[in-house]
């Protein structure tokens, strides 16, 4: 990844034989915001020294620093910064093809029209997922949240950076990365197909609450559960 350009200063020791020490923050960051003190134990290094990584990163526009939520629950002393891989970080990492993507995509609405558009971002799709068998209408949370776990999997086979958080009300599939986002943001029918064949295997309503296309750090849908299933999970739970 050639964006660690630092002329001046040594390159920093490699974390493991191929990966330097940014490039290994900057992986783990594609799967989500993380604070410094969260990398240094994962790396095994000093909070200080990654911080001075992400120090340089964050110039370089690699990554962005925010504050946390104001309902994030808090500790004592003031809260740490979390860190999310920017656009030009996310670039490293399977952006490749856009140029062709979006031709092949123009000539198939060109021949097609937006119909066959659609249709060809719902075929693959579903090709994505075609192993996961969908869900029965008002399935319980548990089947809710295997369901989801096996389509964030099925995602990171095809090159998304996925994982599944818990929420209120029901769960969430959160993409930290995008391989076709640049292309998605021309066209949108791509991130209709996903929310159109997910709806399906779910079986429940969902929401998309954020885009990477449209400038978000992820891609989150919501995936509601109806309260009695949520109730008898819980129930489950505290027996």
């Amino acid at each position: 990844m050639r964006y660690f350009k630092r002329s001046a200063q040594p390159s920093p020791q490699p974390v493991h034989d191929t990966v330097t020490t940014r490039e290994a923050i900057a992986r783990m960051l594609l799967h989500g915001p993380l604070t410094a003190s969260a990398i240094a134990e994962e790396l095994s290094l000093t909070p200080p020294a990654v911080r001075r990584h992400l120090d340089i990163m964050v110039e370089d526009g690699v990554a962005t620093a925010v504050d946390p939520s104001p309902y994030q629950e808090r500790g004592r002393g003031r809260p740490a910064k979390l860190f999310h891989l920017s656009d030009t970080g996310r670039s490293h990492f399977g952006h490749a093809y856009d140029d062709l993507a979006v031709d092949a995509l123009r000539m198939v609405r060109k021949l097609g029209g937006e119909r066959a558009l659609v249709e060809f971002a719902q075929q693959h799709m579903r090709d994505v997922v075609a192993d996961i068998t969908p869900l029965r209408e008002d399935a319980p949370r548990d089947e809710v949240q295997q369901c989801a776990e096996k389509i964030a999997h099925a995602f990171n086979q095809s090159g998304f950076a996925s994982s599944v958080e818990n929420a209120r009300g029901g769960v969430q599939i959160c993409q930290h990365h995008c391989p076709v986002a640049h292309v998605a943001h021309d066209f949108p029918a791509l991130c209709a197909a996903e929310h159109q064949v997910l709806s399906e295997l779910l079986n429940t309503p969902i929401q998309r609450l954020s885009t990477i296309a449209y400038g978000a750090h992820t891609c989150t849908t919501n995936i509601s559960v109806s309260q009695t299933t949520a109730h008898t999970y819980a129930e489950r739970e505290e027996a």
